[in-house]
């Protein structure tokens, strides 16, 4: 079921359902209108004076993030990051092509590009993507808008601003249709400036600064028939901060294309696509806020396919078919530095030709059954394969050593030398191949006009990413350059490393108002995944030596893990009259719980209970909203990452919108009182550390208040 307000053009949905209402849409090939923005709270957004990251856009939807630089933080869902979620940007995969994750798929567009989005946690068709175990997110820029005339003329335009006091935030956005009745072009770009923020004692965050522009050039051609849409992106970030990692991005240049043809016949639809994406990006050290000399290269490169045909059985049920192809190639390397003994003489190769090829197939059936209950029910197989070429250290020391000289070493210092390492490695075997099943069951019963029983089942599959496979390297200097979790620890590969296996269920149950006046939604989930990949202590170092700055060297392996929680979403009409408007309650709790089988220690960045409460009030032209969010102590930790715990706090935050025919003017308070506080997924501030080591590995903070306002005109 499908509850759409009265007042507001805004679908509230639950994960399950906004993958009902995706598959249930029929291919919209002429649509002349924009396409609905989805959220689970109910605000009508305006997409325009969304700027920056999309962030903000999708946790609405129950996204966390794990923190990282001002646009590339990663995705968290039911307590699983990173590339066990499957993030499709205009329904193209595009890979994190860093060893720190610092250019995910999200980070290559701006919200202000964003048409339409959804979440679907843990519980994903088949079709919404393999090679994920947490679920799909789906962004989409692509909505082609046309006129009425045959001529091709002005459509359409807009531009934003934004500014935000506490980081000194600038951010721009602007957007340009040309359309006739048969053809659409469309531009849309961003620029974002901003400056380390402050919390709430109103100390500076330090390494947090970042600067970005993305542009994207849509053109679509249509029939009666047809449509065929290509796209092409560019973006360029010459400097972003990440607080919690030992490095910055120093440049992240990259080029897109996307081409997407959808065709409809009698009896069924066709659907294809192309897409081929290009990074060349970079790490070192740009500001004083966190020094250093070191540099570190990537270049890297996607390309896929995507084919699907959906036939119709009857008029009430379909099967839907696919292949897909994906090919990911890597090189990362670090340039040696000059007169240094340790990072030289020769570049560190650390992935040499790496490479990552997915071949899928799937079929899906949809049927809705009768007037109560739908059904969605499919298989997918996917064959992966992982190789890498051979790779070199700094210097080749060791070999150079004779054998009295390693005679006298010690198994630990062997343990730690990258030549021995690099030797090992270049022996292995480097070329891997998994083949993976998923499945999944869904069912929607509408039990009563007004009570929704839905059901999920799924066995989902990821297969190991490159780095977790292939970092080699054993020194502390270089396992610290491989993770994305923002602890300060240091990361070995594994080549032996089997894919993870989720088997998840899921239950919600929907309760509404007979005059739509409230509703209640309940979800609970559960998810056992057989070899999950962690991280087990190989050794310790304390660069500082202090009692607090202790860290580990871990390895990826391969463990058994549990994870489970629940939600509660409740939207209420509260109040209407003519003299004081509309007024709506939102409210929801969280809980996510994640342990490993074997010592039942607490997985990784797992948020701990969280409650939101929220009031809006529209009248007339003005939306007003205050909401209030609560985030308990986080005291489950994971100990062999040193994750700090935190305390519990308060956020209240305060807005108001007007808007008239062509401009909409917004103004905002975030943190109200300043609030000091923690980040439990925030991972470590390496920066301070690096300014002041007495404080040991504290962990990141939050922004302090901050006044927003921004401005959009439509042309």
């Amino acid at each position: 079921m499908v509850y759409k307000s009265k007042t507001q053009k805004t679908y509230l949905l639950t994960p399950v359902a906004l993958f009902i209402s995706g598959v249930l849409s029929p291919f919209a090939f002429a649509d002349d209108t924009p396409l609905e923005v989805i959220e689970v709270h109910g605000h009508a957004q305006n997409k325009h004076l969304a700027l920056g990251s999309s962030e903000s856009l999708l946790s609405d939807l129950g996204v966390d993030f794990s923190a990282a630089g001002g646009v590339s933080n990663l995705p968290i869902l039911n307590g699983l990051m990173g590339d066990r979620v499957k993030v499709l940007v205009d329904g193209a995969d595009v890979t994190a092509a860093c060893a720190n994750h610092m250019n995910p798929p999200l980070s290559y567009i701006s919200a202000n590009q964003i048409t339409s989005y959804n979440v679907v946690a843990g519980v994903s068709a088949v079709s919404a993507g393999g090679d994920n175990i947490a679920g799909v997110i789906s962004v989409n820029s692509i909505s082609p808008q046309y006129s009425d005339s045959n001529e091709l003329g002005w459509h359409s335009g807009y531009v934003s601003a934004k500014y935000s006091s506490v980081d000194n935030g600038r951010k721009l956005g602007v957007g340009a249709r040309l359309a006739s009745n048969t053809f659409s072009l469309n531009y849309q770009g961003s620029f974002s400036d901003a400056d380390s923020y402050e919390d709430g004692n109103s100390d500076v965050v330090l390494d947090r600064l970042y600067r970005a522009q993305n542009h994207s050039l849509t053109a679509a051609m249509r029939d009666d028939k047809q449509q065929l849409v290509i796209k092409l992106t560019h973006q360029k970030i010459p400097y972003q901060g990440f607080a919690n990692q030992y490095m910055d991005m120093t440049d992240n240049t990259s080029y897109g294309a996307i081409a997407q043809y959808k065709r409809s016949f009698e009896n069924s639809e066709l659907e294809g696509q192309v897409n081929w994406h290009s990074v060349k990006h970079e790490m070192g050290f740009f500001s004083e806020e966190k020094t250093g000399m070191m540099r570190m290269k990537t270049d890297a490169q996607d390309i896929s396919t995507q084919l699907k045909w959906r036939i119709a059985l009857d008029k009430n049920s379909s099967i839907l078919l696919g292949q897909e192809y994906y090919n990911y190639s890597i090189d990362d390397w670090w340039p040696g530095i000059e007169g240094s003994t340790m990072m030289g003489p020769n570049d560190y190769v650390n992935i040499n030709n790496g490479k990552r090829e997915r071949i899928a197939a799937f079929a899906e059936y949809e049927s809705q059954i009768n007037t109560k209950l739908w059904l969605n029910a499919g298989v997918r197989i996917e064959s992966v394969n992982t190789q890498v070429g051979e790779v070199q250290p700094y210097n080749d020391g060791m070999s150079m050593m004779n054998m009295d000289d390693m005679s006298s070493m010690t198994m630990s210092d062997m343990s730690t030398d990258n030549t021995i390492a690099a030797q090992n490695f270049n022996a292995g075997d480097r070329d891997k191949t998994d083949t993976i099943v998923d499945a999944n069951f869904l069912i929607n019963y509408q039990i009563t006009n007004y009570d929704e029983l839905q059901f999920g089942l799924a066995r989902k599959n990821r297969a190991p990413n490159l780095y977790e496979r292939y970092s080699w390297g054993v020194s502390t200097m270089a396992t610290t350059m491989i993770g994305w979790y923002g602890d300060g620890n240091g990361y070995i590969g594994n080549p032996d490393l089997d894919v993870e296996t989720a088997h998840t269920l899921s239950a919600t149950y929907i309760k509404s108002a007979k005059d739509d006046r409230w509703r209640l939604s309940t979800n609970v989930w559960y998810t056992d995944v057989n070899d999950y990949i962690d991280a087990d202590i190989v050794r310790s170092f304390n660069s500082y030596d202090l009692d607090n700055t202790a860290r580990n060297i871990l390895q990826f392996t391969n463990v058994d893990a549990i994870l489970y929680g629940a939600k509660i979403d409740l939207t209420a009409n509260i109040y209407e009259s003519k003299q004081l408007g509309n007024w709506q309650l939102h409210a929801n709790v969280t809980n996510t719980r994640g342990k490993r089988d074997d010592t039942n220690q607490p997985l990784y960045q797992i948020k701990p209970l969280q409650t939101q409460l929220g009031i809006s009030q529209q009248i007339g032209r003005f939306e007003n909203a205050l909401s209030w969010q609560w985030v308990d102590t986080k005291s489950r930790v994971d100990n062999d990452r040193f994750e700090n715990q935190t305390d519990s706090y308060s956020l209240v935050n305060l807005s108001s919108k007007a808007t008239w025919d062509s401009l909409t003017l917004s103004a905002e308070v975030s943190n109200v009182f300043d609030e000091y506080y923690q980040l439990p997924l925030g991972g470590v501030s390496i920066a301070a550390l690096k300014q002041d080591s007495s404080n040991g590995f504290e962990q990141l903070v939050g922004q302090g208040r901050s006044f927003n306002v921004s401005v959009s005109y439509a042309f």
